[in-house]
């Protein structure tokens, strides 16, 4: 475990060149059932509607549904890509406001099987997609191996919790793994399903305070996310929020974070989305 931990960090900080540049986010959770996904969705065409060009990897190898929050329901995935010469276009969904989303489904962990040839023609057919402002990976939850490599893979890493226990508990034993085996050194935080904004701020300092004075890693509050029963209604017409309805609190608040985002200095990469898949073709191998 320690050397495949080293091989992460190792792959996190090297540098692939190309033409164009994306900033790749990594939003994970400690435990399943926080919003994740939600927030990964509503995030993206907030981001879009103020101009940005997004694409979302459904990262979730076992329980991808980030289409299905959208909803589509695609036939196809990065498997049949990989493994039954599909192209690019036939697993693209554009969303909302021009959102790109590819399925990652259980490709990726039958990786290994892939021939050179096969992963190059992989690379030449992600060529069309280029000039992407953000590329969000939208993990699993809990700690193993995909969710270690996916957060190994971004710029950003953003963990949602809720102001739950458990859910705290789990964010913060996550981000212990991250910090031992040396993946990540900081990480931002949302605090999703508050009561109201004071609440947030009240569990993050209680988060932080464990994080800063036990794992001496940085995290910052990036915000929260009200408790809005229109995100419930929303998920259940399968359409998100911030278009079902984007005067609602959670909208309101997902436009704060999408803001703030856009707001900070853009860290200089060379990273596009075949430079995203050549790193995880090599932790996943």
């Amino acid at each position: 475990m320690l050397d495949q931990a080293e091989r992460l960090r190792q792959l996190a900080v090297e540098n692939t060149k190309d033409n164009s540049r994306a900033k790749i986010l990594t939003v994970t959770s400690g435990k399943g059932g926080v919003g994740k996904s939600n927030f990964v969705v509503n995030l993206s065409i907030s981001l879009s509607k103020f101009g940005k060009k997004v694409l979302i990897f459904d990262a979730d190898i076992g329980m991808a549904n980030d289409d299905v929050l959208m909803g589509f329901l695609p036939k196809y995935n990065i498997h049949d890509v990989l493994f039954k010469n599909k192209e690019i276009e036939d697993v693209m969904i554009t969303g909302p406001y021009g959102v790109k989303l590819i399925a990652g489904g259980s490709g990726l962990t039958r990786v290994e099987e892939l021939t050179e040839e096969q992963r190059e023609n992989f690379l030449i057919k992600l060529a069309s997609l280029q000039d992407f402002d953000y590329i969000i990976m939208d993990t699993g939850a809990g700690i193993n191996r995909s969710v270690l490599g996916f957060i190994a893979c971004c710029e950003e890493l953003i963990i949602i919790t809720t102001p739950e226990p458990t859910s705290l508990t789990d964010s913060y034993s996550l981000l212990k793994a991250v910090n031992h085996f040396k993946i990540k050194s900081k990480a931002k935080v949302i605090i999703n399903r508050t009561l109201d904004s004071k609440e947030g701020i009240m569990t993050y300092n209680k988060f932080n305070n464990a994080v800063t004075n036990f794992l001496k890693m940085d995290i910052e509050f990036l915000g929260s996310i009200s408790e809005d029963r229109k995100v419930v209604q929303a998920v259940r017409e399968q359409q998100p929020f911030i278009i079902s309805y984007p005067k609602c609190e959670a909208a309101d608040d997902i436009n704060k974070i999408a803001k703030k985002l856009i707001g900070e200095t853009m860290i200089v990469t060379d990273m596009n989305v075949q430079g995203l898949f050549k790193k995880l073709f090599s932790i996943f191998s």
